[in-house]
Parts: structure tokens; sequence; C-alpha cells
């Protein structure tokens, strides 16, 4: 056991940023085995345009709770890859709407049956009686209603 771990709470931005660092180096490595080309850190964008076929930017970024910037970046990177394209809305030129292309959509087809494995392998390693994903979704709801850093303000003083 190292200091991180031994001192608890105080660490547990570092311990969940190393958790996710593990978590999608060992994804890129279940794509590349699947021979899938695929970033890991493009997930979020292309599962939702899967589930949600065309939204704007800020629709997007608001789905995968990213700032507006990560998400142009994400978006970007995927239009390079022509995974996704882009045109204008109709309604509001200023506005742009994303779609996944005809590769970004056999991508996902590919990818499903990878998805599922992975599905059942995060269960596995989390469900300890599903603690993991409840403390993670009370902590997420606990800081919309009051924020980390207005919570330690109001405990000093």
């Amino acid at each position: 056991m190292n200091i991180i771990d031994e001192i608890g709470i105080l660490a547990i931005s570092t311990r969940l940023q190393r958790l996710s660092e593990q978590l999608r180096k060992d994804g890129a490595q279940i794509y590349a085995y699947n021979n899938i080309d695929f970033e890991p850190k493009w997930f979020p964008v292309i599962y939702t345009l899967h589930v949600k076929e065309m939204l704007s930017v800020v629709e997007i970024a608001n789905e995968i709770g990213y700032s507006h910037p990560s998400t142009i970046s994400l978006l970007k990177e995927l239009e390079k890859q022509k995974i996704t394209s882009s045109k204008k809305d109709k309604l509001d030129e200023r506005k742009r709407l994303i779609v996944l292309t005809a590769k970004g959509k056999e991508l996902v087809v590919k990818m499903q049956p990878v998805w599922e494995i992975m599905s059942k392998a995060l269960n596995e390693i989390t469900n300890t009686q599903n603690n993991l994903l409840k403390a993670i979704e009370e902590a997420e709801e606990n800081l919309t209603r009051q924020g980390f850093f207005q919570r330690a303000l109001e405990l000093k003083g």
C-alpha cells in the first residue's frame, strides 16, 4: 500500500484519476485486441450520437457533461478521422449539427459486441454490491447541489 492509498478520502481525486487512467489504458488494449482503431476518449461522443443520431455541439456537451471547448476538441478529432461530420442547421446557421458518418456507423456496429464484453467485465470489477456506481452517482448529485469549494468554505467558517 502506498501513501495515496493510506490517506483515504483526501486523495479521492488522485485515486479516481488513477482508476480512470487504468480503465482507459485497458479499454484501448481491448479495442486494439479486437482490431478496432478507436480511442476510449471518443466513446462518450460516439455512443451519444449512436443513440441520439444528430445533435448540436452544445447538446453533445450537455449530454456527455464536458465543457464546450473539450467537446469541440473531440469533435475535431472525430471529424479528422471521418467518424463524424457536421452541417449547418437550416433553422439557425450559427449552429452545427453533428452526425456519425457511414464509417462511424460501421465502427459502432463493430464495437457493439465488444461493448457487451466490456460491460460484463466492468460489472465484475465494480459490482461489489454495486457500491461504486451508486457512490459515484451520489457524489455527482451532491456536487450538483453544492460544489466542493463552496462546502469547504462553509466548513471553514
